[in-house]
């Protein structure tokens, strides 16, 4: 399909939606399994007499380009193999008579193109086009007929595209101006860091072969700008139209924006957008207030194109104060206009979740392949667990008993509501009987509950109709979180297969369970979603080992893989381990004064900032309080078990550039310190990490462990190891984040002097040392400085 395409329902969406955004609950809540299945149902009735799901395409000129329209048209009817209509199929749960005339006019508008294509290209003078709408929630079928002529028909398309002409030849000035921008652009620092030609140059090959390359590149690498600058290129070479750099943090998005103005600073003419998450981005006026009183909903789309040409006018680098803005002086949705610029975009900055989720992706862009998409995802070794939690819901018997009971306080009001609740219920104890019979607490199980999936769907049907027919009702909020939570069961339940599992929690005391799905293997949903895209770079400091990552992020077979040396000295780098001290859950109080004087040791060989990291909060506390008893002269601060935004900024600034005195800063392994934070040059001297950062046993982990085990893999490596590895990883890498840095990396277990553990350390930690007591590690952290203090003086002179 060529770079000019659209498709029939997004043109139609874009020229002709009017009126305001459509509240939540009023938008088709069947998942797309259902919708599929009464497709399917309609289309097999019509068999004899119909064609159903027939592409049709067809090109039409925008100034000096040609483009090609295309779409799939539900049903073509015939009569003696002349075609005299054709039939368009929507579901939701409203009612027909509940439909906005906008809504039907964009059902039709899709029908209507169609109908221009067939007539013209099968020399017809007159088809009848027929809306089927079928009502998930009641499953009543309504069928609305027109007739359309021809002349009728080329007219609608004529006006159509000469609406959609103007926002391409907008667009088309835009790409001219950024194409020859991008050509001329050149790499926007004087030099080259080591192994950064390399690496931009594996991710632009990689670009241009449409492959998926997987990145190991070590901190100091200059990892953003070594895949944003060569994928630009890309753009100007007219090998890719759109870039997408994905992100787990708000503080790596931050990056890519600073990246992105540093190329335009030399010469790049882009447009990029930063979508922010919709509970953060929205105005405070919006919050609690109803999707059809919201005034930023109301009337949205008339006003969104006025809003469009003025903010692609006169901004290039759209952050979020950007869009909040233009948002506002437009009276729209934030939010919603964020998305709605991004169309515009050679650059879009956010979170996984927008390729990623199942329940948050941007349909816009992610609903077929498009080769021209680039997609760059940083810190990849973060995706794993985040498409495994994207495909993970459950639903509660205690929420539904809450929901009951509420109910019985209107027992007339809600006398049909209560009956269907009492469905699920039924279903609900049924499931709790064997484990109430057995006395088990926890059950994990291959099979999905039909049962289960079968009373959600039809209790969400209902529950759409009556959140649309009670907005004033004191339950509508209570009932719309139930609602919530049973629709994003069912859209999990949809991709259910071999790798997912069902997992049941019996509480006695409470007499509640929890029903919940979740995945074990990510890796086919996330190849499928990068499948979508021409390339792929995944990229992060700590990607070891690569085949592991390549394997669960769904590129075992079909990928590159590239690891860069670090490109600071080794010698910089003290990596310590201690073979004295065991720090497994039997033996931490008996080692506990030696992790104690280590700290102190580690401390005392050099005033600076040290951060410690410990692998739970209970064992953090535990250390840090007898810390503070055994030493009460120095400075400690500890990570709190709830950090806002605030709280986290004062821990980082306590770490001072030239401290007077020594800090400790006791924190979580794999925790919001441990990865992210770029304390540089004498803001942190080393780190101290407690345990190989296994995490605690746990059903779910062990069901994990078994599928791979299964397979003939090491099923305790993947659960459980390889992620305590990376969380090590990460909080080392704290330590040596520019070419001037120097520092510690201080391993307080036994177990990482074994080659289980020592068979993945990078090659910069070849140099590791094995300490056997205390006295040992006192010479050779003094011994470290020592040298360190006289290679900087020789330096000086």
């Amino acid at each position: 399909m060529n770079q000019n395409s659209i498709g029939i329902r997004q043109m139609v969406e874009f020229i002709l939606r009017g009126g305001d955004l459509n509240p939540a609950t009023a938008r088709s809540q069947n998942t797309a399994q259902e919708g599929a299945r009464i497709h399917r149902k309609l289309q097999k009735d019509w068999e004899q007499s119909c064609k159903s799901e027939v592409y049709l395409k067809k090109n039409f000129q925008v100034a000096d380009n040609e483009w090609t329209i295309h779409g799939r048209a539900d049903a073509i009817h015939q009569v003696d193999e002349v075609y005299d209509e054709i039939r368009e199929i929507k579901t939701s749960t409203l009612a027909y008579e509940e439909l906005s005339q906008n809504t039907l006019t964009l059902y039709f508008g899709q029908a209507k193109v169609y109908a221009h294509i067939l007539m013209e290209q099968n020399d017809l003078d007159e088809l009848k086009l027929s809306l089927y709408y079928f009502q998930t929630s009641t499953e009543q079928l309504t069928i609305k007929s027109i007739n359309y002529t021809r002349e009728q028909a080329a007219e609608f398309f004529t006006e159509l595209t000469a609406e959609f002409a103007w926002w391409i030849e907008f667009k088309a000035q835009l790409r001219t101006k950024r194409n020859a921008s991008c050509h001329k652009l050149s790499f926007p620092f004087n030099e080259y860091r080591k192994n950064q030609h390399q690496l931009a140059g594996a991710v632009y090959k990689s670009i241009h072969l449409h492959k998926r390359l997987f990145v190991e590149a070590p901190t100091g690498t200059g990892k953003t700008i070594s895949t944003l600058f060569p994928a630009v290129k890309a753009l100007g070479e007219k090998e890719a139209e759109r870039i997408f750099y994905l992100t787990a943090k708000q503080s790596t998005r931050k990056v890519a924006e600073e990246a992105g103005q540093l190329m335009e600073e030399k010469g790049a003419i882009l447009k990029a957008v930063t979508l922010t998450a919709k509970d953060k981005i929205v105005f405070p006026e919006e919050k609690d207030v109803a999707d059809t009183e919201n005034p930023y909903f109301l009337g949205y789309y008339d006003r969104l194109k006025p809003a469009l040409k003025d903010i692609l006018a006169n901004e290039t680098l759209m952050s979020r104060a950007v869009i909040e803005t233009y948002a506002r002086k437009h009276n729209i949705d934030p939010f919603e206009f964020s998305l709605d610029v991004s169309l515009f975009c050679d650059l879009i900055i956010c979170d996984y979740n927008y390729l990623f989720d199942p329940q948050v992706y941007l349909q816009r862009f992610f609903t077929d392949k498009d080769e021209a998409n680039i997609f760059l995802i940083d810190e990849a070794h973060n995706l794993a667990d985040r498409a495994r939690s994207m495909y993970t819901k459950e639903v509660s018997s205690n929420h539904l008993a809450n929901l009951l009971s509420s109910c019985q306080a209107q027992p007339k009001a809600t006398a049909r509501l209560t009956k269907k609740l009492e469905k699920l219920a039924t279903q609900f104890e049924t499931l709790k009987d064997p484990l109430r019979n057995y006395q088990q607490e926890s059950l994990i199980i291959e099979e999905e509950l039909d049962g289960l999936t079968q009373k959600l769907t039809q209790l969400t049907d209902y529950l759409s109709t009556w959140l649309q027919e009670n907005p004033e009702s004191s339950l509508h909020d209570e009932v719309l979180d139930f609602f919530f939570e049973c629709r994003s069961y069912l859209k999990i339940s949809e991709f259910y297969g071999p790798e997912f599992r069902t997992r049941l929690q019996y509480d006695s005391a409470a007499k509640s369970l929890r029903v919940k799905i979740f995945c074990l293997d990510p890796s086919r949903l996330v190849d499928q979603q990068l499948k979508l895209g021409g390339s792929s770079i995944l990229f992060s400091a700590t990607l070891s080992p690569l085949g592991y990552y390549q394997e669960i992020l769904g590129g075992e077979k079909n990928s590159l893989a590239y690891q860069l040396p670090s490109p600071f000295a080794p010698e910089k780098l003290a990596v310590i381990t201690t073979q004295y001290i065991q720090t497994t859950y039997r033996k931490r109080e008996a080692n506990q004064a030696k992790v104690l004087g280590a700290i102190h040791e580690l401390t005392q060989a050099k005033i600076g900032n040290y951060l410690v990291f410990l692998p739970s909060y209970s064992y953090l506390k535990q250390i840090c309080l007898a810390y503070q008893e055994q030493y009460p002269g120095e400075k400690v601060i500890w990570q709190e078990n709830e950090m806002d935004a605030n709280a986290r900024e004062q821990f980082l600034t306590t770490f001072t550039a030239h401290p007077t005195e020594s800090l400790v800063g006791f924190a979580i392994l794999g925790g919001i310190f441990s990865e992210g934070i770029d304390l540089k040059g004498e803001r942190l001297s080393g780190t101290a990490i407690i345990s190989v950062g296994l995490p605690p046993s746990d059903p779910e982990l062990d069901a994990l462990k078994d599928y791979y085990t299964a397979q003939g893999k090491d099923g305790f490596q993947y659960a459980y190891q390889l992620p305590g590895v990376n969380n090590i990883f990460q909080a080392a890498g704290r330590v040596i984040r520019g070419q001037h840095d120097t520092g510690v990396v201080l391993l307080l277990d036994e177990r990482f002097t074994q080659t289980r553990y020592t068979r993945f350390y990078p090659a910069h930690w070849q140099n590791y040392q094995i300490l056997h007591d205390q006295n040992e590690l006192t010479s050779t952290l003094h011994g470290f400085w020592q040298t360190q203090e006289k290679k900087q003086q020789l330096s000086e002179h």
